[in-house]
This record gives structure tokens, C-alpha cells and sequence, in this order.
């Protein structure tokens, strides 16, 4: 069993049983506060767009891509748009791989716009969105 705990402080009681598991913990114990990481439902709605653009058959560099090859175009696009920024080195066998953010550790926030960014490149490009209408997700955009 592990000793991990974590704490979402939305409220003072929680904001107590945090202090609480702090004064408790033993020496060289590790404190972390942070942002939150991007929601299950931000990166499902990322995932259905990315669906969506590559069963669209919108075409990079001459041809189609899978759903993956989206997501990591798009988060590239996204980081060099943002000045957040990437580095295209070369691989252990010789190959060239792009070294950028992973969406997994992304704020909620940078998420957000990261769905911005592709729903513009959507818009940009006409690629409906089927799939993500499917899930309800542009509704739910439409009313934030």
C-alpha cells in the first residue's frame, strides 16, 4: 500500500486534512502543490478530434494520417504557435524525433488551449466534426 496522498483543495476542510498530512509526514517526505492536469473529458474531446481529422482524409504532406500521427502534429503545431517551443533531434538509430510537451502533463488551462488551437485548425481546413459532435463535446464548448 502506498503513502501517497493527494489533495484537491476545494474547500477549507480539505485545505486542513492537507496541513494535517503535511505536520503528520515523516522526515524527507516530498510536498508537491500544483495546477491541476488536463481533465478525462479534455483529453477524450482531444482524442475525438483528433478521430475526426483523420477520418476527414485531410491530407499531411500528401497524404492521410492516423488519429496518433494527428495528436502529435497538433501538439507540436500547438507548442511551436505558443512559443512554448520543441527540439527535433536526432533518434537513437538515426531517425529525427520531435522532443515536445506531453498532453498527459498539461494544465487544464494549456489543454484548453490546446483544443482551441486544433478546433481552429479544423475550422482553418473545413474538417468536420463528427465524432466530436457524436460525444456532445461542441456543445459543451458552444456553452462555456
Amino acid at each position: 500500500m502506498s503513502d501517497k496522498k493527494t489533495f484537491v483543495l476545494v474547500s477549507d476542510r480539505v485545505r486542513a486534512n492537507a496541513m494535517l498530512a503535511l505536520e503528520a509526514a515523516p522526515e524527507r517526505y516530498v510536498v508537491t502543490v500544483s495546477e491541476p492536469t488536463r481533465s478525462s473529458d479534455q483529453n477524450a474531446m482531444f482524442h475525438a478530434i483528433c478521430s475526426d481529422i483523420a477520418k476527414s482524409g485531410h491530407l499531411f504532406i500528401g497524404k492521410p494520417r492516423k488519429p496518433e500521427v494527428w495528436k502529435v502534429l497538433l501538439i507540436s503545431g500547438h507548442a511551436a504557435a505558443t512559443a512554448e517551443g520543441s527540439e527535433v533531434v536526432p533518434g537513437l538509430e538515426g531517425e529525427f524525433v520531435n522532443i515536445r510537451e506531453s498532453s498527459a502533463l498539461m494544465s487544464v488551462r494549456r489543454a484548453a488551449s490546446l483544443i482551441t488551437y486544433t478546433l481552429a485548425y479544423c475550422d482553418t481546413n473545413g474538417i468536420p466534426l463528427t465524432e466530436t459532435r457524436k460525444g456532445g463535446w461542441l456543445d459543451e464548448v458552444a456553452a462555456a
